[in-house]
């Protein structure tokens, strides 16, 4: 006998909703629910009315919403009931190679779907004639996985529709990418994203000082996921002491691993760069003893040293009252610093080599 608990309907197991990641909880359940894609949302809800979907490839950055369109969509299309007899997802990442394509998805491709009455949720849904396939990062499938895709999607289209899922679009070969209508995601608008986190930092009880939630929205880049990650993150910490504590910019910094603003600010100074008027040999002053000072502080408060060369070269390479040959002995610097690191040198001093280096570029004294 078995020892297995059973399965509620639906096939997936029941989750006390405390103990959901809020990705997966706030995730959207129709297509009105995706944030910021107008374009797409347009088409798809048009294809929703026709019920008759072509093969799609939706690309675009991670957390714009691709993998939740998809699933939301589908569930409009054949209803809880059956949602998990016509819709197979798979995450090609994980299952990349010929023998899946010729397994899995070949075997769910061939098979005549059936008809099902009305839901059980008493909803009606349009339940097309036809299963639908997702491959989630379909960018990770090899070559001979995509090329033996081609011929499954072209014998089987009448019954089995693909939707392809990829970050790069020009890692999908080109006949496979032909067969499909293409659906390009656009990193997330600010106010939509603000939005949403708004929402749930409202529905969650979250407390938060001025500025946080905007804080969050540019830490993740456009990227929501990360973004309810970073927010759910930081709500557990503050909410574990008691009383519970609101959530801090400083709380965020540390969760996402972004190195204030402040800290490369300081960094910059004692290298001669000011952020406003440029190279500034006042502000360096301090000499080698400033320089230490500040990268010492870098390991003091346990902030990567790659994440701050990343962030000093995004800061002084844009500066435009900087001249070019500073700014390539720069960035010279800064990219030997960073080979340093990944073949596994000390982060302190190769930070500190690399400031020193930078510092003499801007008093004119870098190599040719």
């Amino acid at each position: 006998m078995s020892t297995f608990a059973p399965r509620p309907a639906g096939g997936a197991m029941a989750v006390d909703p405390k103990l959901q990641p809020w990705v997966e909880k706030y995730r959207p359940k129709t297509i009105e629910d995706v944030s910021s894609q107008e374009h797409t949302v347009a088409v798809l809800r048009k294809a929703l009315a026709s019920t008759n979907l072509p093969h799609m490839l939706f690309y675009g950055p991670p957390g714009t919403g691709k993998t939740s369109t998809i699933l939301a969509l589908a569930r409009q299309l054949f209803g809880p009931d059956l949602f998990k007899a016509r819709v197979l997802e798979l995450n090609a990442s994980d299952e990349r190679g010929i023998s899946v394509v010729r397994e899995k998805i070949k075997t769910f491709a061939r098979e005549t779907p059936r008809h099902v009455g009305v839901s059980s949720d008493g909803k009606t849904y349009p339940s097309p004639p036809y299963k639908l396939i997702i491959l989630d990062e379909a960018d990770s499938m090899t070559q001979d996985a995509q090329s033996a895709l081609r011929r499954i999607m072209e014998t089987y289209s009448r019954i089995t529709r693909f939707c392809l899922v990829c970050n790069y679009v020009t890692r999908i070969i080109e006949p496979l990418a032909s067969r499909c209508s293409k659906f390009r995601f656009r990193p997330l608008a600010q106010s939509s994203t603000q939005a949403r986190i708004e929402m749930i930092a409202q529905a969650e009880g979250v407390q938060a000082d001025d500025g946080v939630l905007p804080l969050i929205l540019e830490l993740a880049g456009g990227d929501l996921r990360k973004a309810i990650t970073y927010l759910q993150t930081a709500q557990r910490l503050h909410g574990a002491t008691e009383p519970p504590s609101p959530i801090t910019s400083l709380s965020i910094h540390e969760i996402s691993g972004v190195v204030p603003d402040d800290l490369i600010t300081q960094l910059l100074n004692v290298m001669g760069v000011d952020r406003e008027t440029g190279i500034d040999a006042a502000l360096a002053a301090g000499g080698f003893e400033a320089v230490r000072s500040a990268v010492k502080r870098v390991g003091r408060e346990g902030w990567s040293a790659g994440q701050v060369l990343e962030q000093i070269h995004d800061a002084l390479i844009p500066l435009p009252m900087i001249p070019a040959i500073q700014k390539s002995q720069a960035a010279l610097a800064i990219a030997e610093c960073d080979k340093g690191l990944c073949e596994g040198g000390d982060e302190e001093l190769q930070l500190l080599e690399c400031c020193l280096r930078v510092k003499e570029a801007m008093e004119g004294r870098g190599g040719a």
